[in-house]
């Protein structure tokens, strides 16, 4: 009994420092009285441990001694008393008990008593394996609980997991995260609170009361793009990684067992957040589609109005020109009238074609043609129109003959003249060239005191796009160069811009197989034998 009443004496003082942690349920923690440091938070737990062990060794020593059993049969007791202690507390506890055991056997039940001496041999012998089997049986007792309480945490935890991720499959696709969607977290695993930071729309999300500056670490824990856990704020962030792309940060505050609950909670955040990414491009993609579907349809519509009143204007020009003599200065308005509304006439025409091009795949009607004579045409063409601008055509050979569309070849080579008289300044001169080398015909159209900005190269044939320089001081639709471009596509050419210095202005090179090209003899032949 001295060594129970030292046992409670030593035990008091530690009792000061009182925690309590209970776990109504798993993860659920509750904190009552905060400990100094995590040293002393153990040494309670062992002294509480210890103590409720010692009272119950004294209680089973003090019937043990009134029956006056012998030292075997209380050893018996003490070792079921040991072993039951195993299974709920830990390995240090269970040691200390069995040391005590072995003390209270040695003081009240083996001669002489009261004393810690031993004074026959066998006895402390029957001492010694006591503590021994008590130690042995106390690891091993300890150990298999220990297992066997990871294993059930472990399966609880596969458990949650597994509901989390049905209760994300099931929720609405949506364009953006919300509070719906870090709710299950923090119901399934009963964490306080839960943040995410989406990087795409800088937006940050909170389900759940914090009590520290959740965000704040959540967003912190994105630009630095490291995982932390805050052991004394209860806090743990995660970056979210999909195919090594980071696409946010999520960060959770009371969570129980970060270490081994944090990754798996991360990656299916990421993967509800690729989710919400991925139904997000898809509802932009269909959105651009349509406005492009309504743009070219707006377009359209535009062209074939201007159409009719721009013919009415054509005739009317026409019919005072012809209805009497008219002065020179009325000859030069009515001459003035009829280019004008034939260049805007002109200008409808090509916007409608390139709408419904836009809009379908090019198909070109295939006869045999000289690209010489087309490019002739076209600058002849232009050269009539006050553009401002001199036109020059450079012959690179007498003729070149091919395969192709000869409205589509034309409505190209004007949409590359006109960008360049556009974009170039005024007195300057636009240069055509025409060659043909290794069976490819190249017709390169430049001009000079203008460039393209490095940020635009990327982007110039794209649908609808426009310079960031020009949007606002040049007319157009942005349909031009993608337009010509897919009609070199549709002839197995190309069109591509050509690298120059800044000072030399801007060439672009339109490119399409020669009538000699392997690719096109079969055609040739075959386009004779048709004719």
């Amino acid at each position: 009994m001295a060594s129970v009443v030292l046992a409670v004496t030593l035990l008091q003082p530690f009792m000061l420092f009182s925690r309590d942690k209970r776990q109504t349920r798993l993860g659920a923690v509750v904190k009552a009285i905060p400990v100094p440091n995590p040293q002393l938070k153990r040494l309670f737990q062992i002294s509480t441990r210890v103590f409720l062990g010692s009272i119950a060794l004294a209680i089973v020593g003090f019937v043990a001694y009134r029956l006056h059993l012998s030292v075997a049969g209380t050893g018996a007791l003490f070792l079921l008393v040991v072993m039951i202690h195993s299974l709920a507390g830990d390995f240090a506890a269970s040691a200390l008990v069995s040391l005590i055991a072995f003390l209270c056997l040695d003081y009240f039940f083996t001669d002489p008593l009261f004393s810690f001496l031993v004074a026959d041999p066998t006895d402390f012998l029957d001492l010694t394996a006591f503590v021994v089997v008590a130690l042995v049986i106390t690891r091993l007792v300890s150990r298999l609980r220990m297992e066997v309480k990871s294993t059930r945490i472990e399966r609880q935890r596969t458990e949650r997991l597994f509901k989390l991720a049905q209760e994300l499959l099931t929720l609405e696709p949506r364009m953006a995260i919300d509070e719906a969607c870090l709710e299950p977290f923090r119901r399934v695993f009963e964490i306080r609170a839960v943040c995410l930071f989406d990087k795409d729309t800088s937006r940050i999300q909170t389900a759940g009361e914090s009590r520290a500056s959740l965000e704040m670490r959540t967003r912190a824990a994105y630009f630095m793009d490291k995982d932390s856990d805050d052991h004394d704020a209860w806090i743990s962030t995660r970056s979210l990684r999909v195919a090594g792309k980071t696409l946010g940060a999520i960060g959770f505050e009371d969570m129980d067992d970060p270490g081994l609950t944090a990754g798996p909670l991360a990656a299916l955040a990421a993967t509800c957040l690729g989710r919400i990414h991925a139904f997000r491009d898809a509802n932009q993609a269909v959105a651009t589609a349509q406005s492009e579907v309504y743009r070219s349809a707006i377009l359209d519509a535009l062209a074939h109005e201007f159409k009719t009143p721009l013919a009415t204007i054509l005739a009317a020009a026409g019919g005072i020109h012809e209805a009497g003599p008219l002065g020179p200065e009325q000859v030069a308005m009515t001459e003035t009238v009829e280019t004008e509304a034939a260049r805007l006439g002109q200008l409808t025409s090509r916007l409608l074609r390139m709408a419904r091009l836009d809009r379908e795949e090019v198909r070109p009607q295939m006869e045999w043609l000289d690209v010489v004579s087309l490019a002739e045409q076209a600058v002849n063409r232009y050269s009539k129109l006050k553009t401002g601008r001199g036109l020059s055509l450079l012959k690179g050979c007498v003729s070149a003959e091919t395969i192709a569309d000869p409205e589509l070849l034309r409505l190209s080579i004007s949409q590359l003249l006109d960008n360049a008289c556009k974009y170039s300044e005024l007195g300057s001169t636009v240069t055509v060239s025409i060659d043909i080398h290794d069976g490819v015909i190249a017709i390169r159209v430049s001009n000079t005191g203008s460039s393209i900005p490095s940020i635009d190269k990327q982007r110039i044939f794209e649908r609808y796009y426009r310079g960031t320089e020009t949007r606002n001081r040049v007319s157009g639709s942005g349909l031009g160069l993608y337009v010509a471009r897919k009609i070199a596509l549709a002839h197995r050419g190309s069109l591509e811009l050509e690298d120059r210095l800044p000072s030399l202005g801007t060439t672009f090179r339109l490119t399409i197989p020669s009538a000699d090209a392997e690719g096109q003899q079969n055609e040739q032949n075959e386009l004779r034998a048709a004719t």
